[in-house]
């Protein structure tokens, strides 16, 4: 399995998220900002970093780069896309995910090792996890608080669309403790923690990240 991986001006997490694809098992594909060739790819993740130096809004000036143009028309045909971190901004800004990322109710740089809840496991990026179970990966963000209005919340609540949650104390005062969701056909999720510094116990706080990237290599083999 090939899984493209976009470098954007500011992106700082592009070579940790092809290593975690290494681990996985699967081919990693360095992706260009500026083309518009996905090169075949059968996923793609879209790594933190702080793409543009987050001027606008976090996420805000890469969403319109060529490539997501690509992505988001992928997308719509069912390729798994994985969005983290800024990832995960420029996801909502380019329409894929609702809702938005907003500065950390505490206006401070977060930098922690954050246990998550795993509320679904119906998506291309958590089928090899189990529900409810917890998992422990690095949370760097700054604008990573998650909001949107009633009617998407109790939508995305009401669809399963929740896939992770902040367990314990909430680290940015994310609505509802929102760490990451998911689009209605569960190929797109984002989330603010990174998973990809949490695939080695030698550099990591433990390896629970790696099987997210396990999860879309076994979803595409069982639909082989």
């Amino acid at each position: 399995m090939r899984i493209g991986v976009i470098t954007f001006p500011g992106t700082l997490d592009d070579v940790d998220a092809a290593r975690a694809v290494r681990y996985a098992g699967a081919e990693p594909v360095a992706l260009w900002h500026a083309d518009r060739d996905l090169q075949g790819v059968d996923a793609v993740i879209v790594p933190g970093g702080f793409s543009y130096g987050d001027y606008l809004r976090a996420g805000a000036i890469a969403s319109m780069a060529p490539i997501m143009t690509e992505v988001v028309a992928a997308a719509g045909r069912g390729t798994p896309v994985l969005g983290i971190c800024n990832g995960f901004q420029i996801l909502c800004e380019a329409g894929l995910l609702p809702g938005a990322l907003t500065r950390n109710s505490g206006l401070h740089f977060v930098c922690r090792d954050q246990r998550l809840r795993v509320e679904s496991t119906a998506t291309a990026w958590t089928g090899a996890l189990s529900a409810g179970q917890e998992i422990l990966v690095p949370l760097k963000s700054g604008e990573g608080r998650f909001v949107a209005d009633a009617a998407t919340l109790e939508r995305l609540e009401g669809d399963g669309r929740v896939v992770f949650r902040y367990a314990g104390a909430n680290p940015n005062g994310a609505m509802s403790a929102i760490a990451g969701i998911s689009s209605a056909d569960g190929r797109v999720v984002g989330l603010m923690p990174h998973p990809e510094h949490a695939i080695d116990a030698l550099t990591g706080p433990s390896q629970d990240g790696l099987a997210l990237f396990r999860s879309v290599l076994q979803g595409a083999a069982s639909a082989a």
